[in-house]
């Protein structure tokens, strides 16, 4: 199943966020976004796998923080997901097997269904729990996407690859034990 995944489709009010909406005074919207996550996405792209956003509300500072990902596709505002979900296979032109998509809500049940993986933020609501292959143990906003991204590049063998640099930068002289991928798959 996991083989398969190249496309990553992510909602933004619960997965890239944590689901509150907070505004100032001038009523401009503030989103707080994981930085584990972001950089979890970049090591997606790296892998040469492609994501998008699919999102049930249009946001600014969503949008401006896919376009410093390098996200090439967001869809903002979309009430009804699954026909954008049925548009994002043919311009990816990839199969619905080879998606993971992450939802943590109702609107998500739907493109959830259709793909080859679906995952739900620990926080989820219920009913999205149980349309999903995989609950990270994290909750939206707060590393659920960077859980997902490690388990599927860990999977493909890819995540040595993504993460080369850091381990040629180590020490020689590093004790065993201090070694972060010492134990990994």
């Amino acid at each position: 199943m996991l083989d398969a995944i190249s496309l990553l489709v992510l909602d933004v009010d619960g997965v890239l966020a944590d689901g509150r909406i907070v505004l100032d005074t001038r009523g401009t919207e503030i989103k707080a976004f994981n930085c584990l996550d972001g950089q979890g996405i970049k090591y997606w792209l790296r892998a040469g796998h492609r994501a998008a956003v699919l999102s049930g509300r249009a946001s600014k500072a969503a949008s401006k923080r896919a376009a410093e990902l390098g996200i090439e596709a967001v869809y903002m505002g979309i009430k009804d997901k699954l026909p954008v979900f049925e548009k994002m296979l043919k311009r990816f032109r990839v199969a619905a097997l080879g998606v993971c998509y992450v939802g943590d809500d109702l609107v998500d049940i739907p493109p959830m269904a259709r793909a080859g993986f679906a995952v739900a933020p620990a926080n989820a609501v219920e009913e999205v729990k149980r349309v999903a292959h995989y609950v990270t143990a994290a909750d939206g906003g707060a590393g659920a996407v960077r859980e997902t991204i490690e388990l599927i590049l860990t999977y493909q063998g890819l995540w040595d690859r993504v993460t080369r640099r850091y381990q040629d930068r180590l020490p020689s002289d590093l004790p065993a034990r201090r070694n972060p991928w010492r134990d990994r798959p």
